[in-house]
């Protein structure tokens, strides 16, 4: 369901970032927009140590149950579907120690997209009955791990890093 884009998401920089630097406020697909962001961030942190990669994902993860719980509240609206920071941490989940590539980035955004979009079990559940901030990110997370656990299969099984 595509719900009203509040005007506050161009003027309250908390807003700003929980949309996905506006890309939330897509009239259609806004997940599938928002998770663009995280392909941007992707690019920046591939850069780093692995180290250095998990930390800052495990921070944007922390900062975003506050984020997404604030602006929920603001908006009156449980998980507004703009909101998409947990997008954006779903997808940095998802393509933690892949190769810096566009194969390996389109495979992690459409297989993320699947799990987050499907929501197999326990994803839904926890989406559903999880409250806050934390529901918020946790189903973005769960979806980003289970993307992590099919890429990695495949980067192992079939492009082993001998």
């Amino acid at each position: 369901m595509t719900q009203r884009t509040p005007i506050s998401i161009w003027h309250n920089p908390k807003h700003f970032l929980a949309f996905g630097f506006g890309l939330g406020a897509s009239p259609v697909m806004p997940g599938t927009a928002g998770t663009v962001a995280g392909i941007l961030f992707f690019l920046l942190l591939s850069q780093t140590s692995i180290w250095s990669y998990l930390i800052i994902v495990l921070v944007m993860f922390l900062f975003g149950i506050w984020l997404c719980d604030s602006t929920s509240k603001d908006l009156k609206v449980h998980d507004h579907s703009g909101i998409v920071w947990d997008e954006i941490v779903g997808y940095l989940i998802t393509m933690i120690a892949l190769p810096n590539s566009w194969g390996w980035m389109i495979a992690g955004f459409a297989t993320f997209r699947i799990f987050d979009i499907f929501k197999p079990w326990p994803i839904k559940w926890l989406d559903q009955k999880v409250p806050g901030g934390l529901g918020i990110m946790l189903d973005d997370v769960l979806a980003g791990c289970y993307s992590l656990i099919v890429l990695q299969f495949i980067a192992w099984t079939f492009f082993s890093y001998n």
